[in-house]
């Protein structure tokens, strides 16, 4: 296992990761990151390579996270996440990944910014997160697969597909297939 400039607390994790801020204004949480091997993130597969992670700039979109190429003139992937959390924070970028089978890249299952306890965990196309959870042992968040990620409508921050995003209902499919609610608290920060 091959470990770039930041360590990072992965499971499963086969390949380098790195990750720093890009820039010191906390509110979208804009954090460099640079994947080795490919990563899966909902509704899409990232290529080996460098990407910008962001909060979307809305108080009111809070939970949405977008995900632009390194010099951030294109937007890969706009997707929904829940808030998720942690006992103690790191001064370091946190990647959580999830089990993957065989053969397949690995799923990013959380992002925390450096020195929070609180992170994005991203919530994937139910078809999607059924297999995830099955694969990886883990409830896994999902949502309608229309409302989970609009990387392929080239949607601009803050528009009314962010919205519909926002207000997309997300549910917990468990390893057995069963779908559960949202634990309380788990919906807004």
């Amino acid at each position: 296992m091959k470990m770039n400039a930041i360590p990072l607390a992965i499971t499963g994790l086969l390949f380098g990761v790195s990750a720093a801020p890009v820039i010191a204004d906390k509110w979208d949480e804009a954090t460099k990151v640079t994947f080795s091997a490919p990563v899966e993130v909902p509704g899409k597969v990232l290529p080996a390579g460098t990407y910008i992670f962001k909060l979307l700039d809305s108080p009111s979109d809070r939970n949405i996270v977008e995900i632009y190429n390194a010099d951030q003139t294109k937007l890969e992937d706009l997707v929904l996440t829940i808030p998720d959390e942690r006992l103690h924070p790191t001064g370091k970028t946190v990647m959580r990944f999830e089990e993957a089978p065989s053969g397949s890249p690995e799923v990013l299952k959380a992002w925390f910014y450096p020195g929070s306890t609180y992170g994005e965990q991203f919530v994937y196309p139910h078809d999607r997160a059924s297999q995830i959870a099955k694969a990886s042992h883990e409830p896994v968040f999902s949502t309608r697969s229309d409302l989970s990620s609009y990387s392929q409508k080239h949607v601009k921050s803050g528009s009314s597909e962010a919205a519909k995003m926002k207000s997309a209902p997300v549910r917990v499919v468990q390893p057995n297939g069963q779908e559960t609610d949202v634990p309380a608290g788990k919906k807004e920060k």
